[in-house]
């Protein structure tokens, strides 16, 4: 018997079904010291002397059907109780984990409401790019304009994450959680994502007709600027696309489990500013800001067609799913059961040394 499926037996009951409880439960919140105040759910910013949620987990925070010796040893790998130091992996990932299972029990309206904002938001990047470009375009050459503009390519991505909006490619790998340990539904998951997706789609094209159209009025840049960009967008081969499309899925789930990581708010911007700042550097291809970029040509360009913008935005999104969830969720996810068997298996020869001293004695 795998290590997975000896995990998932003892979170079932026998006659489990689909759509089973999860490992934490999304309704309970954890509980504190009366010296320490509580702590809002959307804030994630934390002092050297606040708790983490994984850090006082208690019985009732974990489903009933998980079993006695499940619920400690998930307690003892995520304990993380010292915050001068960096945080466990099982505590990141049963923190995770805890956010997923909320996210899965929001109401529908509130999901693309929060997707539909991030779209918006994300689009700030691309405003900021092409007006970046367009400016540096006369004074540099065009290959130079386009990579020293990138670096601004994090703003929508800062504000996105630090208000806690919903991003397709930061939420794929983290909503998959509970779904590749048994406690959600698979169509449940691809529910969620195509909320998610429409919301941001939605949003960034809303954002690419009024605010790209604003640019130009503006003067801020010129519709030969969007062509330029869209074609260094669009301008790949499609596995090349695809290729690209993945590492920066991968790339944006390590970001969402380094934000995870992080215990201020501080750190998180870094770490955001370093890893979307690579993407924009390297020219990956991501699939929300990419929907802007290609439909703002679509719009007010002069290179784009419909087929051509849909055919891209179908190839990144898969890309940028594949990325998310194979590099990161199921890796991760792996190592964290791993992490319960050793724990299991160590704690079974601690015993067993006790009861072998007990019969000495």
């Amino acid at each position: 018997m795998s290590q997975d499926t000896k995990y998932k037996n003892n979170a079932h009951t026998d006659d489990a079904h689909t759509d089973s409880a999860p490992i934490i439960d999304g309704d309970t919140h954890p509980t504190y010291d009366t010296k320490d105040e509580p702590k809002d759910d959307s804030d994630h910013t934390a002092s050297g002397n606040e708790l983490e949620a994984t850090e006082q987990l208690e019985d009732e925070d974990f489903s009933e059907d998980l079993s006695n010796e499940d619920k400690e040893t998930i307690k003892k790998v995520a304990n993380d109780d010292n915050a001068s130091q960096a945080k466990s992996h099982a505590s990141i990932l049963v923190e995770q984990s805890m956010d997923a299972q909320k996210t899965f029990e929001r109401s529908l309206g509130s999901l693309f409401t929060s997707a539909f904002t991030a779209g918006l938001e994300i689009g700030i990047s691309f405003f900021m790019i092409l007006s970046a470009f367009a400016l540096l375009s006369e004074v540099l050459q065009s290959h130079y304009a386009l990579v020293l503009a990138s670096l601004l390519y994090p703003i929508g991505f800062i504000i996105v994450v630090i208000g806690q909006s919903l991003l397709f490619t930061e939420q794929t790998s983290l909503l998959s959680l509970p779904v590749l340990n048994g406690f959600e539904p698979l169509s449940k998951l691809l529910r969620l994502w195509g909320i998610v997706i429409a919301g941001n789609v939605v949003g960034g094209c809303l954002f690419a007709a009024l605010m790209i159209g604003l640019g130009l009025n503006m003067e801020l840049f010129s519709a030969s600027s969007i062509d330029t960009y869209a074609e260094h967008i669009l301008d790949f081969k499609w596995w090349v696309i695809f290729g690209s499309a993945i590492l920066a899925g991968w790339m944006m789930g390590v970001t969402a489990w380094l934000v995870t990581s992080a215990r201020d708010t501080l750190s998180r911007i870094v770490l955001v500013t370093m890893i979307t700042g690579s993407i924009g550097f390297l020219g990956l291809h991501h699939s929300i800001v990419g929907n802007i970029e290609v439909f703002s040509a679509l719009l007010y360009g002069n290179t784009v067609s419909l087929v051509r913008y849909l055919e891209f935005l179908a190839l990144v999104l898969v890309g940028n799913t594949v990325g998310g969830v194979v590099f990161v969720a199921v890796l991760k996810n792996r190592t964290f059961l791993f992490d319960i068997e050793k724990v299991k298996e160590q704690t079974a020869d601690d015993r067993e040394d006790a009861r072998r001293h007990t019969n000495i004695g």
